[in-house]
């Protein structure tokens, strides 16, 4: 059995039954708090103020459901999206990680080899994502006071320069598409400002 036969007939169904089997899961373990409030207590949410707050939440998000599978597959793979959408954090953590394990591996997205190099960068960055989270968790705040005030204003800084760092990676391989962000970024800046959307 060739390299591409054990992607295409053993990896990939195995890794879609997984993928569907921890999906599943994560949506039952999502409305498992809400399903014990209901069931052991007997706290039920008023129907239409459930109905406003799904309304209002769809008005807001909505279009993202859709959106963000689309524009995140070619980076991710199919086997990736299981895992960026079950672990979250995907615009500012999984989709950066994803990309710069591709670009440093040297293979493209949307390829077989870049959807397994994806899979191995949002692992890693999934389990850094957990030690470091319970490791905040368990410590609190005491490590943030600890912290001089320095570094903790530079923190507020750091979605940027993640973005800012992958701007330059792909700008160096595709200028036009780079430019064509910086300049759209600078419009919707622009506008904010003028406050156009306000």
């Amino acid at each position: 059995m060739g390299k591409n036969d054990y992607y295409e007939n053993e990896y990939m169904p195995k890794m879609h039954k997984i993928g569907k089997i921890t999906g599943f899961l994560g949506v039952v373990c999502s409305f498992l708090p809400a399903l014990m409030l209901a069931v052991v207590y007997g706290l039920l949410p008023d129907p239409a103020a459930l109905l406003t707050a799904f309304i209002a939440a769809a008005s807001a998000f909505g279009f993202l459901w859709v959106v963000e599978p689309i524009s995140y597959f070619t980076v991710l793979g199919p086997i990736g999206t299981y895992m960026a959408f079950l672990s979250g954090n995907i615009s500012n953590m999984r989709v950066p990680c994803a990309s710069m394990a591709q670009i440093a591996a040297g293979v493209e997205p949307g390829t077989e080899k870049g959807s397994v190099i994806s899979i191995l960068g949002m692992a890693t960055s999934i389990i850094i994502n957990v030690s470091v989270l319970t490791i905040g968790v368990i410590l609190g705040s005491s490590v943030l006071a600890a912290m001089p005030a320095g570094v903790t204003e530079a923190l507020n800084y750091l979605l940027p320069a993640l973005f800012g760092a992958l701007l330059m990676q792909f700008g160096i391989r595709k200028a036009g598409f780079a430019t064509g962000i910086l300049i759209f970024s600078i419009l919707i800046y622009v506008a904010i400002k003028a406050g156009i959307f306000s």
